[in-house]
């Protein structure tokens, strides 16, 4: 039996009508986007339709869309490119404690070269202060980075009116959409941001393929060289058949925004009915959540077991980023908002996508009612936890 699929903020599978977008660029129109002949010619349109595509997704100009190896890549140079053409002003940076590590160990990087970062601290929630981003911004800051949608827990942060802050201080805003496209509406002009990250396999399109939202007249120092392509600031060949697979799967994501929505809420909200007679649990966060993310905390299991449990039973789900999942330490984001490092361990992320039906949550709750009195009868975890309680 196919195993149930419940890790969609991890990675989403490529849509088959994006790969039928894609294979013609594999193959009988394999040339390179920066060649001046026919085939050139041909490859660059699909690159300059793409580029259309993810602006008109995003509400930016075609120009203001530079296409890069994915989310990371796109978060990297967004962090480093802009404090570091904007070092003149000063070195100080500001991003939230609770960012991908794509952006934290860029920030990371610019304390190696002499900035100073400060860490905005989270509610129980996952959410930062609108006090608090005040309370950050100085003279002397560059820039300011918080994610549009958190990866672990799906907390949805207030960015237009955290951009509005950092207008007023003359401060440059990113935000990390990686999670938000295809799921929630985006308009770059209407947030008010000025840069801004989304990578393909998070919506139904490939993998190895991002993009990262510039508005115009911002400086910025490019990331790769080597090569004039996306306007002398990322060299390197472009990956025409990734490209073309990026725009078409934003473009249909985004004209199904609203099916999506409702299609995932209502697997989230059945989900978590369905589990609540499990008891000794708790979701994680609190709203606005992601309609498609649903980090669950069990009391009393070690969350590394039960996963291998549910895996066995054909269900896949996860502790929390893909990109972290080698890490033996607790998840930095559930730290952040106040859990233990025993109900840190103890919660799994369920990540809903729009293939997933009611009886693939029947199976994962049927195979959680058999997994979970096993493991918590031999658990001392479980035994010695004072707060056996049931708050979903």
């Amino acid at each position: 039996m196919k195993a149930v699929y419940l890790d969609h903020a991890a990675t989403t599978p490529t849509d088959e009508a994006v790969v039928r977008e894609m294979l013609p660029y594999f193959s009988s129109c394999f040339g390179n986007a920066s060649s001046l002949h026919k085939d050139g010619r041909e490859a660059v349109a699909a690159v300059d339709l793409a580029r259309e595509r993810v602006a008109k997704a995003l509400g930016a100009a075609p120009s203001e869309i530079y296409f890069t190896s994915g989310g990371t890549e796109a978060d990297n140079w967004a962090i480093e490119g802009l404090a570091g053409a904007n070092s003149g002003k000063g070195k100080h940076v500001v991003v939230s404690s609770v960012e991908h590590p794509a952006v934290l160990s860029a920030a990371g990087r610019l304390e190696e070269r002499g900035f100073e970062v400060t860490y905005l601290p989270v509610d129980e929630a996952g959410r930062v202060s609108l006090a608090d981003v005040k309370k950050a911004l100085r003279d002397d800051t560059v820039l300011l980075s918080v994610m549009f949608v958190n990866n672990e827990v799906g907390a949805i942060q207030p960015i237009k009116e955290i951009a509005g802050i950092a207008k007023e201080k003359g401060v440059l805003f990113h935000t990390d959409a990686v999670q938000a496209a295809g799921v929630l509406p985006i308009d770059v002009k209407e947030l008010g941001v000025d840069a801004l990250t989304v990578s393909g396999h998070k919506f139904y399109g490939p993998k190895g393929v991002g993009a990262l939202y510039l508005r115009r007249g911002v400086r910025v120092k490019g990331l790769v060289v080597g090569g004039e392509q996306e306007r002398s600031l990322r060299g390197g060949t472009y990956n025409t058949p990734a490209i073309v697979g990026l725009g078409f799967a934003l473009e249909k994501a985004t004209e199904r925004l609203a099916e999506t929505f409702s299609k995932l809420s209502s697997l989230k909200n059945y989900f978590l009915k369905e589990i609540e007679p499990l008891g000794f649990t708790r979701l994680n966060g609190g709203e606005p959540l992601h309609p498609g993310i649903a980090n669950v905390l069990f009391y009393g299991v070690k969350n590394s077991e039960l996963l291998s449990a549910l895996d066995q039973a054909g269900i896949e789900a996860s502790a929390g980023s893909a990109c972290s999942s080698g890490s033996v330490e607790p998840s930095h984001v559930l730290t952040a908002m106040g859990l233990s490092e025993k109900e840190v361990r103890s919660s799994i992320r369920f990540s809903f996508g729009r293939e997933n039906t009611f009886e693939d949550l029947d199976r994962a709750v049927a195979a959680l009612n058999e997994i979970l009195p096993r493991i918590r009868k031999e658990s001392d975890l479980f035994k010695a936890c004072p707060s056996k309680r049931n708050d979903l």
